[in-house]
Parts: C-alpha cells; sequence; structure tokens
C-alpha cells in the first residue's frame, strides 16, 4: 500500500463578503480531500469556518487559528490545507502560527499536476504554472534571514544586504524561466497548428472529450477506441492530452481526443499555461462534454466547464453532452433532449446512441465512390487530392479512382462517376 506523503488538516471560509465560486462549503471540502488523496496525503480532520468577511490577516481569525494548531498538534500533523485562495502573506503570517507548513488549494492542484505530467509539453505547462504561483511568494522564502532580530528591530549583521539581493535575483531569474517556458510553450503551439492544417487538408474531424474531473472522459476514449489508457477513480488522472482515431462510418473516420478534467476554483494562470493543450478544444469540430450523472453536483459541475470552455473561446463549437455513469443515477427520468445522449462508458450502455450522434453531426452526406478520369483530366486529380480523400489511384485506359468526397466535391466530378449516374428525368420528359 502506498505510504502518505503528509497527514493534512483542510480549512475552509464561508463568507457572506467572498462570490460563492471563493466559499468554501461541505462539497467543496469533500473534493479537496479527494485532491489530497490524489496528491499523496492523508486527511486527518476538516474545519469549516463561518464568518461575514475574511480576516486580513490570517484569513480565518486569530481564535480559529489556534483551534487548528492545537488540532494539528493533538493529531499530529504536519500540512494544513486552506479550501480557499490564500495571499503569500496570509500563507506567511498562518504558517508561523500554526508551527506546520500551510497551502492553499491552488498549491496542492499544482503539486498533483507536478507529479502526474508525463509529456515534455505537460511538464512545460507545470512548470510554467509553478513558476507564475513561486513569484509573488519568494518574499516569505527569505524570512529565515531576518527571524532573529536585534534590539531595535534591526536585522543581524550580516543578513541586511545579501538577502535583498539574493530575493531580487531570484526574482529575475524565475522571470527569465517564465520567458523562456512562455517561448517553449509558443513553439508547442506552431507545432500543433502545422499538425492541425494538415488534418484539415486531409479533412479529418477532431472530436474533443471535455469535462470535470473524474467524470469518466478516459473511460469513454477506451469504450470508444478499444484503448487501454489509464482510467482510475481519482481526480485529475488524465493530464496529457491522449488522441485516438475513431471509425464511425465506411465513410467517416475522425481524430478523438481526451483532455484535462476541468475543476471548480482552478487557478487562472493553471488554465492559462495549459492553453497548449486545451486551445485544441477551440478547432474542434466537435466537444463531447462528460458529466457524472451519478453526482449529486453534477449541474454544478457542467456550469464550471460551460464557463472553461467560454473562456478557452470554444463556446462555438457545436457540442453533446454525454452524461455517463448513468446505471448508477439515482432520479427516476434520465436526462433527455436535442443533443443530449445518456451512456455508461463502464458497461457499454448507450454507446452505440453516442456513436451515431456523432456520425450524425460530422457525417454529412459524405460519400465513396468511384471515378474513370480521361488522362487529358489530370486536373480533376488535383482537385481530389485537395478536397476529397482520395483512397486509391489506378492506371488502366483511364485514370482509375476510388475518393471519400463532400457534397460539393461531388457536384465538381459527377461526370466522371462510375458506372455513370443515370439521369433524373422530370415527369412531364417521360
Amino acid at each position: 500500500m502506498e505510504e502518505k506523503r503528509n497527514r493534512a488538516i483542510l480549512v475552509g471560509l464561508n463568507a457572506h463578503s467572498l462570490k460563492e465560486e471563493d466559499n468554501a462549503s461541505e462539497t467543496t471540502l469533500e473534493e479537496l480531500e479527494a485532491l489530497l488523496d490524489t496528491a499523496g496525503g492523508a486527511c486527518l480532520a476538516t474545519v469549516l469556518q463561518n464568518k461575514d468577511t475574511p480576516d486580513a490577516r490570517t484569513f480565518i481569525g486569530e481564535g480559529k487559528v489556534q483551534e487548528v494548531r492545537e488540532l494539528a498538534q493533538r493529531l499530529g500533523a504536519d500540512l494544513v490545507v486552506f479550501d480557499n485562495e490564500l495571499s503569500p502573506a496570509q500563507v506567511r503570517v498562518l504558517t508561523e502560527a500554526m508551527g506546520v507548513q500551510v497551502m492553499d488549494r491552488s498549491a496542492l492542484i499544482l503539486d498533483i499536476f507536478a507529479q502526474r505530467a508525463r509529456t515534455a509539453e505537460g511538464r512545460l505547462q507545470v512548470e510554467l504554472a509553478q513558476y507564475k504561483y513561486l513569484l509573488p511568494r519568494l518574499t516569505g522564502m527569505w524570512t529565515h534571514l531576518v527571524r532573529q532580530n536585534a534590539a531595535g528591530g534591526k536585522s543581524p549583521i550580516g543578513t541586511r544586504g545579501p538577502g535583498e539581493t539574493q530575493l531580487e535575483t531570484d526574482r529575475r531569474h524565475i522571470r527569465r524561466k517564465i520567458q523562456k517556458l512562455e517561448q517553449d510553450l509558443r513553439e508547442v503551439r506552431r507545432v500543433r497548428a502545422v499538425q492541425r492544417d494538415r488534418r484539415e487538408k486531409n479533412e479529418v474531424p477532431v472530436v474533443a472529450i471535455v469535462g470535470y474531473t473524474n467524470a469518466g472522459k478516459s473511460t469513454l476514449l477506451n469504450r470508444l477506441t478499444g484503448s487501454d489508457i489509464p482510467a482510475n477513480d481519482r481526480l485529475f488522472d488524465t493530464l496529457d492530452t491522449t488522441t485516438r482515431t475513431l471509425e464511425l462510418t465506411d465513410t467517416c473516420t475522425v481524430l478523438i481526443s481526451d483532455t484535462v478534467g476541468f475543476i471548480r476554483k482552478l487557478p487562472h494562470h493553471l488554465v492559462q499555461a495549459f492553453k497548449a493543450t486545451l486551445e485544441e478544444l477551440e478547432y474542434a469540430d466537435l466537444l463531447l462534454h462528460v458529466i457524472d450523472a451519478s453526482s449529486p453536483e453534477w449541474m454544478a459541475q457542467a456550469q464550471v466547464v460551460d464557463r472553461l470552455i467560454r473562456e478557452l473561446g470554444a463556446e462555438q463549437t457545436p457540442c453533446i453532452r454525454v452524461f455517463n455513469k448513468c446505471d448508477r443515477y439515482s432520479a427516476d427520468i434520465l436526462p433527455h433532449g436535442e443533443d443530449i445522449v445518456c451512456i455508461s462508458a463502464k458497461t457499454g450502455e448507450g454507446v452505440k446512441a453516442l456513436t451515431d450522434a456523432i456520425a450524425q453531426r460530422l457525417d454529412e452526406g459524405v460519400q465513396r465512390v468511384k471515378l474513370r478520369l480521361p488522362y487529358d483530366q489530370g486536373g480533376v486529380l488535383d482537385l481530389l487530392y485537395r478536397e476529397a480523400k482520395v483512397e486509391q489511384v489506378d492506371y488502366a485506359d483511364a485514370i482509375l479512382v476510388t475518393a471519400v468526397c463532400t457534397p460539393k466535391t461531388l457536384g465538381q466530378v459527377r461526370q466522371y462517376r462510375d458506372p455513370p449516374l443515370k439521369e433524373e428525368k422530370e415527369p412531364w420528359e417521360l
């Protein structure tokens, strides 16, 4: 059994003055516990504080800080994780007051991403997000130089200049690192754009699977394509985009991509860092928004995903809402309506209806045809290479071509069909 790295107490604040999405609740603390488990930590206790407004210095108030400190000592905790976003100054104050390491939800998510990123691109994105998170927090990392103050509040000899100099040096170093990482990610985007142009030239539609973390996206991709991508019951199990081929009909093959799961309170700079992966959404021909139908929070989770899709500029992309885990759905009537499909990726229930819905969206009048081109019509073959998917070319008494064509291309080459199409006559011509 995997040994837990940290024993933690989870703390959340529910304040009237905070926005609803910034507040903590029993549900968000449960989610935080699942995040902690993914990171390799164990939750010893949770503390939810109700307060009119956050304390500027300690966030939860001096009394509650003392209560958490005593709880940590009694239970032997070595970490306190806040469900809310903390300022760098608050992290410093709380760490000193509680005597154990203090971090917020953003730092925990970053730690998970750092553990789970596998590809070079994924590691680049995580490193960029970590440096952006670290930059405003550097000051607190040099407090060890001024803790032993001399009389009158002055720092000991030898700790005044170097600390400040080192702090500025580190800031410059990190800013340079951020610039270099952003440059590397721009190169990743450039390579992706070339690959995307090639896909568009080959007219291969792209389907992107999106959804709340742990909604079952990887399980769905495995079910659709027969892949064996690891699909475990934990948050952020997939961080690196995986793309597979899915043959919907004999004339329609698509590329289908599994993306990183979304989560509420996802740090903005993390969304920015992951745009090199998530920008695939903007260029996808179809989104499959996977929703965990078994979760009582599915509506709130779906709203989080919809908001992030808008933020990434993909709100105009056609979308099918896929209610997964419908075998564990508790209500009497399953969700239904246009562009809604209920499935169980685990059992396979409803998957045929989903592939039919995808094909209906993407396979619009495409046909496989055989053409007979005279040798003096080589330009038509060039047209087919540009506008259709050419599968076979044979040279005999004419150029014999098998191609998958859109209705527009079919109209341009219909006179070369083999066998020729019968001309439809109007009733008055009979």
